[in-house]
């Protein structure tokens, strides 16, 4: 399981030219799954994204968590982060699971870290042609890989 997650002073998702979410101060969270993913990484990446300290404090330090601010969270579903790019000029999506896969392990995790928050965790529309507009705020970006925990 692979999130990009941006610290963002707003962020949106539009489907159809209607918005569908959004979101004030808190976190993106692009999510992207592989077939190999399982509740263990789930609960991982949830705990791990919560608590991550990036959001500053009095002093103006990242030293306060999406828990200890009680930010906002909007998640979105993005099987391209799983994109293959060693060959030519066409990525191939060969490490990103199907539908059939990642569906419930993508409602498992918006449930999970639901569970963790206070405020309802806004989502995009698995499978649907989005449109993300978002205020990146710092800019803060961090990718986590529950493949390689570095």
């Amino acid at each position: 399981m692979r999130a990009v997650i941006q610290r963002v002073s707003s962020a949106s998702v539009t489907i159809e030219q209607k918005k569908t979410a959004s979101i004030d101060q808190g976190l993106l969270i692009l999510l992207g799954i592989e077939s190999q993913d399982s509740q263990e990484d789930i609960d991982w990446l949830c705990n791990k994204i919560i608590g991550l300290r990036i959001f500053n404090d009095q002093d103006g330090t990242m030293n306060c968590s999406a828990s200890d601010l009680d930010a906002q969270l909007l998640v979105v579903s993005q099987f391209t982060l799983f994109a293959k790019t060693k060959k030519g000029n066409r990525p191939s999506y060969i490490k990103a699971a199907p539908p059939f896969v990642s569906i419930p392990l993508y409602e498992s995790f918006i449930s999970t870290i639901q569970k963790q928050c206070t405020q309802k965790v806004e989502t995009g529309e698995f499978g649907a042609d989005m449109k993300i507009d978002l205020t990146n705020d710092g800019p803060v970006t961090i990718i986590i890989d529950t493949k390689n925990k570095e």
